[in-house]
C-alpha cells in the first residue's frame, strides 16, 4: 500500500494570515474616511466578544466608525493607516464631532417627545 502525504501548505490560510488582511482591509477604510473628511483621529472601544470598535473623528467633525474582531486587529489597522489614536473619547477630541438634525432627534428629541425619525 503506498503512503499517501498531505500537503499542508495547501491548506486554509494560518489565522495570523487572515488578521493580517482584516486589519489591511480595516486600514484601508480608515484611510478613505481620513481622506474623505480632510484627516481624522481615532479611539478603540471594547465591545466584548464582537470585538474593538474603531471610532474615527474627521477633521470637518464628520464621524463613523468600524468594527473589528478583536483589539489586536484594530490596533493594526489603526497603526496601518497612520491615524492618530486618543485612549478615550472626551475632551477636546469628542468637541471635534459634529452632529446635524438626524443625530439630535434620535439621540435627544425622542427622549423629550420630540419628533420620531420612525
Amino acid at each position: 500500500m503506498a503512503e499517501t502525504k498531505v500537503d499542508e501548505t495547501a491548506s486554509a490560510p494560518a489565522p495570523d494570515a487572515r488578521a493580517e488582511r482584516k486589519a489591511a482591509k480595516l486600514a484601508k477604510q480608515i484611510q478613505a474616511f481620513s481622506k474623505a473628511h480632510g484627516g481624522a483621529e481615532g479611539q478603540l472601544a471594547y465591545i466584548g466578544q464582537r470585538g474593538t470598535r474603531i471610532v474615527l473623528v474627521g477633521e470637518d467633525g464628520g464621524w463613523g466608525d468600524l468594527v473589528a474582531p478583536s483589539h489586536a486587529i484594530a490596533v493594526s489597522a489603526a497603526d496601518k493607516s497612520g491615524i492618530t489614536l486618543h485612549e478615550s473619547f472626551d475632551g477636546d477630541f469628542a468637541a471635534k464631532v459634529r452632529t446635524g438634525p438626524y443625530e439630535w432627534t434620535r439621540m435627544a428629541g425622542i427622549q423629550v417627545g420630540g419628533p420620531s425619525n420612525g
